[in-house]
């Protein structure tokens, strides 16, 4: 096992930076994902840990070990590729053994470690069997596998499950988490879908652009982004964004937009401070914790769209001149245009201010926040 730190690492590739001043710590043993769009840097991480691109800054350590010039076959970390990288022409044995006989092994210990890798991801029965003749699913195994029985300190994966439909995808993210917790070894596993993320890691980065948004674990990132960037790459659907215009008053602040006030029920420091003095903010909400009524008191909105699920319906509502989202019960029948009233969980809003950072969070704390309809 192994714990992988990386201390500001920047690589560039001509005039784009693709890793900007990049440093993590991997604990040893960790589940840990690195989550952004395409584009974000992520698949040059990996590549920059293993070897096969060297960094113009910074250094890569493996136990406390700097690897950054080690040559990438030696730094016993193995790396499983996106399109999997299989040989057609050799069998799902000689896959598996294909690093193995490169490093010049015994044949006896060969086939103990392919016995027991095609073990552990049950796949022994297609050993005699060539990549053509498999399943996605099966393919995404054996290339696991290949990396498997080389036991090394640590595993890399990139987007392994993209090319994956959407239920084998479910059954092998909980196959890889258990596969993961069985082997105890540290995973740095690369993806774009945030279910992924949020669903088998210890902690995850956010990385845009090559820069580090947060670090945290799954339930701090969606609880307690830090700006808008990660409140939108986390969450399905992502969440809420409304402008409003604030108003410092006595320690206190007040967040004002045409249809409702959001107001702090105590004295906010430097918090209200910084708010007051930018003029302006976005309310951030997630759909989950807006509610929608057809009578009683609420913000009014209009229906403009619902989207069933079966076990939810997400209904988007014109709020003024932008479109928010909501999360309704499945038995809720609304029609687009139908007049609504929509009501904000004052512990779960969200403050950044206009830059897009976190400036205040009630993150499920009782009376920091009250909502009062115009």
């Amino acid at each position: 096992m192994a714990r992988i730190r990386i201390e500001g690492v920047t690589k560039r590739f001509g005039e784009v930076v693709a890793l900007n001043d990049l440093s993590l710590d991997i604990a040893d043993g960790e589940f840990f994902t690195v989550l952004g769009p395409p584009g974000a840097g992520k698949t040059t991480l990996l590549r920059t840990i293993i070897g096969l691109e060297r960094p113009d800054a910074g250094e890569i350590y493996a136990d406390d070990t700097p690897i950054t010039d080690v040559y990438p076959g030696d730094r016993n970390i193995a790396m499983v590729f996106q399109n999997l990288a299989l040989y057609p022409d050799k069998k799902v044995y000689d896959n598996l053994a294909f690093p193995l006989k490169q490093a010049k092994m015994p044949k006896a210990e060969i086939r103990a470690r392919v016995e027991q890798a095609a073990g552990v991801l049950h796949i022994e029965r297609l050993l005699d069997r060539k990549p053509a003749k498999l399943s996605g699913g099966e393919r995404q195994r054996v290339a696991l596998g290949r990396a498997l029985v080389r036991d090394p300190q640590a595993y890399l994966l990139d987007e392994p499950l993209s090319a994956l439909d959407a239920l084998l995808r479910l059954e092998m993210r909980a196959e890889l988490k258990h596969l993961q917790h069985d082997l105890g070894r540290t995973l740095v596993y690369v993806t774009h879908d945030q279910v992924e993320a949020m669903s088998m890691s210890d902690r995850i980065a956010v990385l845009r652009e090559g820069v580090v948004q947060q670090v945290d674990t799954p339930e701090a990132i969606y609880h307690s982004p830090l700006n808008r960037f990660v409140a939108t790459v986390v969450g399905s659907p992502p969440m809420n964004f409304i402008a409003a215009k604030v108003a410092g008053v006595n320690g206190t602040v007040r967040m004002e937009h045409a249809s409702f006030v959001v107001e702090s029920l105590g004295d906010v420091g430097d918090a209200g401070k910084t708010l007051a003095e930018s003029g302006v903010c976005y309310i951030g909400i997630r759909p989950e914790d807006v509610s929608v009524a057809q009578e009683g008191e609420g913000i009014a909105t209009t229906v403009y769209a619902t989207e069933p699920l079966g076990g939810e319906t997400i209904v988007d509502l014109a709020l003024g001149h932008q479109v928010i989202k909501a999360i309704a019960p499945p038995t809720v029948e609304l029609e687009p245009d139908a007049k609504v009233l929509i009501r904000l969980d004052p512990q779960r809003i969200h403050l950044f201010d206009g830059a897009g950072d976190a400036v205040m969070s009630a993150a499920g704390a009782a009376g920091v926040f009250g909502v009062s309809f115009v």
